[in-house]
């Protein structure tokens, strides 16, 4: 008997309706001739809590810290022990072994790790698969490779999930007893993410608290030319007092050269015209996704997730959705007429889009040497009907196939102008943007564009029509939103002072992974250290106080980054997970000797945060049960580490 051992049920169904064998359902598995197919659903086994390892670490005391394993142990999560049973069951009974996680380091831990605790010590085989349509499934079944070729990705993905028990456990453990010295009875969580991107949160808002607002001035003027009309603006020199940009820091000069403009005769001293070619868009990682679903329908990193989710196991409508990546493969290409064509005919704005596009041309989104252990988000070929959907659902499915389908329109091209001119002496500029050839543009927006520039030529007069002092003021950063934020993880080396390391950052994959970056949003929201104030992420009291009192480099980027860079040369085979773990067990003592409760103490008496909306009288009791909740959750979490 052959076994497969799927990440979720809803492949296991997949694999079963791919085999040529009728189906039929077992308690806990699926039968398919002499194949049967069991699953897990998510992790199986965790972490064992400090006190599997000694009782006494069942009472939290700063004099254990660090809390070290010397022999992992794994524990099977709460309701899992009867699907365990089911398979221990059937690997007794198989003559081979398939292992069919999902495509990433956490679907490579999490089978592996229940198929090796469970006994099986025979060959295993790996099946990859990243759409559930039957015909990809079958194709799937038919490239069975060797899963000791991913013994290497198996390691990082152990290591990634002991250093953050490690940090985890023990950080949260001495900064909730620190916290209780100073006075505060929570659970004070810390991660190796969550922790830095509270931290990008927490400085946000403290630079919007501090940005102090200064005034500066613009002059414009509307100028006659030859063919036309249009407005320049007035670009003040020194001696006049400028800022680090550029921007006039008094009125005076403004107003002096506005009364000497009206009928002022000037030329054009310089034009500056160029033609630009820009490509679609290319298809969507789930990050990506995310910041533009954040931005166009205001959806939450996780629902959107979810949604992606539920399109991908239920309807199986979109390939594979937890990718980094934003390449599809060369040999899609053939077949995405037919792929997008099936897709989006029943829905009549994506069937305009199909309309228009030319399936001979081919963009660089088809690369498969950009393609790794996934592809770019991507319409499966089964027919989108959006009444069998939630709007958002809808929403997010046309997203994916746009960005698919505008790979086959052709380049936005433009022609860039800017022109100088010379009037009683002084540089006044204007640019604009003529569109050529508007291409993929039109799927992506329906605003008008700004009118382009009157046709000029260098040496033209310019006559003043009219002039104008503009009084504006420097504006503070705005705060985290969902999409901002999940752009800041993807692009974390932008919030590092570090040349080196920022150089380092640039070719890693950010903070947090695709699949993580919306659950450690949530994981903040939830332990009350952020809330969402209208769109906004906004760091709460306890949130800044812990940040306040921790290590600065416990929460700022560059630590977990850098993890994510190590974990990343251990899949490929050119690190040594152990010695990763050795390096962060020396972090761990060299953090924990910072621990201080007067730090702490005055973090906690420092004003300032957001504070959650209160729940009104009626609702008190449901509240309190669900902070009850939260609260057993918090505790539990912390003691088996998080990120």
């Amino acid at each position: 008997m052959r076994l497969i051992v799927a990440e979720k049920p809803s492949l296991a169904r997949a694999i079963a309706d791919a085999l040529p064998a009728k189906t039929q359902r077992q308690d806990g598995y699926l039968e398919c001739g002499e194949t049967c197919i069991s699953w897990c659903v998510g992790h199986l086994l965790e972490q064992a809590p400090p006190d599997a390892y000694d009782a006494r670490y069942q009472q939290w005391r700063l004099d254990d810290l660090p809390i070290v394993p010397q022999q992992w142990q794994l524990i099977p999560r709460a309701k899992a022990r009867a699907q365990l049973a089911v398979i221990r069951k059937l690997l007794k009974r198989a003559d081979s072994v398939v292992h069919a996680g999902d495509p990433d380091r956490e679907g490579q831990l999490l089978v592996q790790q229940v198929i090796e605790r469970l006994g099986w010590r025979g060959p295993m085989a790996r099946l990859l698969i990243s759409d559930l349509n039957r015909p990809a499934v079958q194709q799937a079944l038919q490239r069975l490779e060797d899963n000791a070729r991913y013994q290497s990705l198996f390691e990082a993905a152990e290591a990634r999930s002991r250093a953050d028990w490690l940090y985890g456990i023990n950080l949260s453990r001495a900064w909730t007893l620190t916290g209780r010295q100073a006075g505060y009875s929570g659970v004070l969580s810390v991660g190796r993410v969550q922790t830095p991107v509270l931290g990008l949160i927490v400085r946000r808002d403290l630079e919007i608290e501090g940005f102090v607002s200064r005034p500066f001035y613009t002059l414009w003027a509307d100028l006659g030319v030859e063919h036309g009309t249009l407005r320049a603006w007035w670009q003040p020199q020194p001696p006049h007092p400028l800022d680090d940009q550029g921007r006039l820091l008094a009125r005076e000069p403004a107003e002096a050269l506005a009364s000497r403009l009206p009928t002022a005769e000037g030329h054009l001293s310089a034009l500056q015209s160029k033609k630009k070619s820009q490509s679609a868009p290319l298809p969507y990682s789930l990050s990506a996704l995310q910041v533009d679903a954040a931005r166009r329908y205001k959806l939450p990193a996780k629902r959107v997730l979810d949604i992606c989710q539920t399109l991908y196991e239920r309807h199986q409508l979109i390939t594979y959705p937890r990718s980094d990546c934003r390449y599809l493969p060369e040999g899609h290409f053939a077949a995405a007429r037919q792929t997008l064509s099936t897709a989006c005919a029943n829905d009549d704005t994506l069937a305009g889009w199909l309309r228009g596009a030319d399936f001979s041309r081919r963009s660089r989104a088809w690369n498969d040497k950009q393609v790794g252990a996934h592809h770019a988000l991507a319409p499966t070929g089964r027919p989108f009907d959006a009444a069998r959907l939630s709007n958002d659902e809808a929403n997010v499915f046309r997203l994916i196939a746009r960005n698919v389908l505008a790979q086959f329109y052709p380049p936005l091209e433009t022609r860039d102008v800017k022109a100088e001119f010379s009037i009683l002496g002084e540089r006044f500029r204007a640019q604009g943007q003529e569109v050529l050839v508007r291409g993929w543009k039109p799927l992506f927006t329906t605003r008008d564009e700004a009118p382009a520039l009157p046709a000029l030529r260098e040496g033209e007069t310019a006559r003043v029509q009219a002039c104008a002092v503009e009084d504006r003021q420097t504006r503070p950063p705005e705060p985290f939103s969902d999409a901002s934020l999940i752009k800041a993880m993807m692009n974390i080396a932008r919030y590092v002072d570090d040349d080196a390391v920022r150089r380092t950052l640039r070719d890693t994959d950010g903070l947090g992974t695709e699949a993580t970056r919306a659950g450690i949003l949530e994981t903040l929201i939830t332990r009350g250290y952020v809330i969402r104030q209208q769109g906004a992420l906004r760091a709460t009291r306890t949130g800044r106080a812990l940040i306040q009192a921790l290590p600065d480099t416990a929460t700022r980027p560059e630590r977990t980054a850098l993890w994510e860079q190590r974990l990343a040369e251990i899949a490929e085979g050119n690190a040594d997970a152990t010695a990763f773990l050795d390096t962060l067990v020396g972090d761990v003592h060299q953090l924990l000797s910072q621990a201080d409760a007067e730090r702490m103490r005055q973090a906690l008496a420092t004003p300032g945060g957001a504070e959650p909306s209160r729940p009104t009288r009626g609702k008190s009791n449901t509240a309190r049960r669900r902070t009850k909740k939260r609260t057993s959750s918090r505790k539990s979490t912390t003691k088996k580490g998080d990120t």
